[in-house]
């Protein structure tokens, strides 16, 4: 059985134990973890465009392929999935698979309740939630789907689809920059101990007027 321990030192080895003795730490990082795991996925969560389609006998990929409008039956060129008319058709001629939340982080929600930034779906009445439907409560787009789970922006941009987004950008931003600025100072240490005299002295003053 391989053993992911057999080739770490000591050292490393009682480090790694006491970071996993620090309960509220090694949970940290679980729940980071996480979070990061399923921001990966946020096409497939939160998005406004069907994870799949079957509309006229044909399977369809929103998420991957952009189609245009006019095979709905439209004539713009970018095809928007929330509106009635377009789901409806597809609907009627097939079936639609979204996903978990219908916005992405730019998707301006139309039907908020209150000016914006609006507060969290589930803190308004259902009434209030849905009279800028055309169905008004009966609407069937008035659901859970179509929910603010933690209310929208100054702009009706949905929180949590911004949020989901940015946070993978963040992280892997700071992943990309943490392994470059790594690999630079590793390859400069090296040749200021490798040449040392000047290029040790220039690089070293270099690197402190970076700082």
């Amino acid at each position: 059985m391989w053993n992911p321990y057999k080739n770490i030192t000591p050292v490393t080895r009682r480090r790694l134990n006491n970071f996993k003795k620090n309960r509220r730490a090694f949970l940290s990082l679980r729940i980071f973890l996480l979070l990061f795991l399923i921001s990966l996925f946020s096409e497939l969560l939160i998005n406004d465009k069907p994870v799949i389609a079957y509309y006229k006998g044909e399977i369809l990929m929103p998420i991957i392929i952009d189609y245009p409008e006019e095979k709905f039956g439209g004539f713009l060129a970018v095809t928007d999935y929330r509106d009635p008319f377009i789901s409806d058709e597809i609907e009627a001629n097939g079936w639609i698979l979204w996903p978990l939340v219908r916005y992405n982080h730019q998707t301006i929600n139309y039907e908020i309740p209150s000016p914006a930034p609006s507060p969290p779906s589930f803190l308004i009445e259902r009434e209030m939630r849905c009279q800028n439907y055309p169905g008004g409560i009966d609407d069937k787009n008035c659901n859970i789907w179509n929910w603010n789970w933690l209310g929208t922006d100054d702009q009706g941009r949905d929180v949590l689809a911004r949020l989901a987004y940015g946070f993978r950008i963040s992280v892997i931003f700071g992943l990309i920059l943490t392994v470059l600025s790594s690999s630079i100072g590793i390859i400069v240490g090296a040749l200021q101990g490798f040449f040392g005299g000047l290029t040790d002295l220039f690089s070293q003053r270099l690197i402190l007027i970076m700082l």
